[in-house]
């Protein structure tokens, strides 16, 4: 990857995090309604991910979500305002935090059910292929996830039908406030399951940007060329709690320490730095980072409430079984 290009996946991760930083401010404020569960730390892999897919790709996440909407082509203001339950925000006040969703550029939702959004990323790998359009969808997860049944279900039927399906682990090392390791039988919970479904499984760096888009872009050629489905294991690690009621008290201090040294943006500008880019490029990119989130949530704070008469569109309402047939 040349200079410039990472430079925009670093200036992109800048934008993340400080609007995760914007969040976490405005929970404390008051202003941000219900949880967050932020995704701090695990920039890289919604970057790098994004930068390998298509457009038309179809992405799905989970309730730690806000980095693949902003990847994928949310705005800063557009997530703000959904938290802060604006009429700009991205679903109309609909959605909150935990579903953050944006059809028109592919980000087809943030589910707070772990493990809902595996089969319904299968079902949209399995339209694409019935359209021909050689799409693909993307299914990101946390490690939880893999010790739900829908993850084994989906990564079965998505290899017999050699489907255009990643399946993608953010393993952050803890399904919720518990050890994935502790419960898990293999040290891999999602790469090392993949082979007994016929499945390659990878593991890769989820803070290094620059590891996490070669692995998808390879991924994603493989798929599309009609080789099924791939498991990635991207290792990360969240700089907050499970959510903002959780101050991660169970967290080894080592362990924190050793992972704060391994943080994406750190990782990324020391690539820059070797490929000759100056602190002074790095600077003018972390303050158009600064820029466009302090205006994001000037215009969030300034946007109107929802409108109670918008409250049921949107909404499918017909509960007859016709549809079914």
């Amino acid at each position: 990857m040349d200079a410039g290009a990472l430079l925009d996946r670093y200036e992109r991760m800048a934008v993340i995090r400080r609007t995760e930083k914007a969040a976490h401010d405005l929970f404390l404020q008051g202003l941000v309604k219900g949880t967050t569960h932020l995704a701090a730390g695990q920039e890289a892999i919604a970057v790098g991910a994004s930068a390998a897919l298509r457009p038309d790709d179809y992405v799905f996440a989970t309730y730690r979500g806000h980095h693949h909407a902003l990847a994928r082509g949310a705005t800063p203001e557009e997530c703000l305002a959904e938290l802060m339950s604006r009429a700009t925000g991205l679903c109309g006040a609909k959605g909150g935090s935990m579903h953050l969703t944006k059809a028109a550029t592919g980000m087809l939702g943030s589910y707070a059910i772990v493990g809902a959004h595996l089969p319904m990323a299968v079902g949209a790998a399995w339209s694409a292929r019935l359209r021909g359009t050689e799409q693909l969808a993307v299914a990101f997860f946390g490690d939880g996830a893999t010790n739900i049944g829908a993850f084994h279900e989906s990564l079965n039927l998505a290899a017999v039908w050699r489907l255009p399906v990643l399946f993608v682990c953010e393993n952050n090392l803890y399904m919720e406030y518990t050890p994935i390791a502790d419960v898990t039988a293999v040290p891999r919970p999602a790469a090392d399951r993949a082979p007994a479904h016929g499945i390659p499984g990878e593991v890769v760096d989820g803070n290094d940007v620059v590891a996490v888009e070669e692995a998808v872009g390879r991924l994603a050629r493989r798929a599309r060329a009609g080789d099924g489905p791939a498991v990635l294991e991207a290792e990360t690690y969240r700089h907050f709690g499970h959510s903002r009621a959780d101050p991660a008290a169970y967290r080894p201090a080592e362990e924190v320490e050793r992972w704060l040294k391994h943080d994406p943006l750190d990782l990324a500008r020391g690539r820059l730095a070797e490929l000759g880019v100056g602190a002074e490029t790095l600077a003018e990119a972390d303050e158009r980072a600064r820029a466009v989130v302090e205006r994001a949530v000037a215009a969030a704070k300034a946007a109107p409430p929802p409108d109670p008469r918008e409250a049921l569109t949107d909404v499918w309402a017909d509960g007859g079984a016709a549809w079914r047939t």
